[in-house]
């Protein structure tokens, strides 16, 4: 079976003291993580090394930086590179979320280099792609994440890509308070994981985690989580909330 992965994207939020209490309010809780199941939070840079130090102990659950460089070093002042990740213990980072391609002008190009880097570091790239609603609303939306696929992650290799995980997020479900159906949800994943078999065949397609990204809260969580293409979630706003979030934890396959 698939890893199935409940990661928190905690977004520029949070200061250090209200990080450090919503982990320990959060690892205080009793999760049934076997090796199938793994928690991921996704914090801002300045408590990276503050969330490595207290997820000391607690098996299957890492953390990953929001964001790295394609390079390993230089000026470039402001950013945060694989070495610096690998030096923390940092084993993933999320790569090509909607905003950073809205604010950050970051295309699909740079994202296939910074993935690059992260392989050849040992580091898990969980790599965002997905519509936004005027996409969806033409229909065009399996085009426009087949472009996304193709661009950024078929120069890789199938060993590659078998260390990446995949996150699918309607961009005009995040922060809306909209969400994809689960029915919208599993169209769309088992239409990336078509793509895949496409490229790389059936046993290699069907090895890769597939997330939902897209207003994941703990009322829609274990509906998302039933359907066959959906291996967990990338979850935002209910990240921050405890008891939301223990839910969402707790509706992984």
């Amino acid at each position: 079976m698939r890893k199935q992965i409940a990661a928190a994207n905690w977004k520029m939020n949070l200061t250090l003291t209200e990080g450090e209490q919503l982990l320990d309010q959060l690892l205080s809780n009793k999760y049934e993580l076997n090796e199938n199941r793994q928690v991921v939070f996704a914090v801002p840079a300045p408590y990276l090394a503050m969330a490595q130090a207290k997820l000391a102990g607690h098996t299957n659950m890492a953390i990953a930086a929001q964001n790295c460089y394609s390079k390993k070093s230089g000026a470039y002042t402001g950013e945060t590179s694989v070495l610096m990740l690998q030096s923390l213990g940092i084993t993933h980072v999320v790569l090509g979320h909607s905003e950073r391609r809205e604010y950050f002008n970051e295309s699909n190009q740079l994202l296939a280099e910074k993935l690059n880097i992260a392989l050849e570091h040992n580091i898990t790239p969980i790599f965002c792609c997905g519509e936004p609603l005027q996409i969806r609303e033409a229909g065009t939306q399996n085009a426009y994440v087949a472009a996304q696929l193709e661009e950024s992650l078929y120069h890789l290799s199938a060993d590659q890509l078998k260390q990446v995980v995949i996150a699918y997020e309607p961009i005009w479900a995040i922060g809306t308070g909209k969400t994809a159906s689960s029915e919208q949800a599993q169209e769309m994943h088992a239409y990336i994981r078509a793509q895949l078999t496409e490229k790389y065949g059936e046993l290699v397609a069907n090895t890769i985690t597939i997330l939902y990204g897209g207003s994941v809260k703990a009322s829609n969580a274990k509906e998302l989580f039933s359907q066959p293409d959906v291996d967990g979630g990338l979850v935002g706003g209910a990240s921050l909330l405890v008891d939301e979030f223990k839910v969402i934890i707790d509706s992984l396959k």
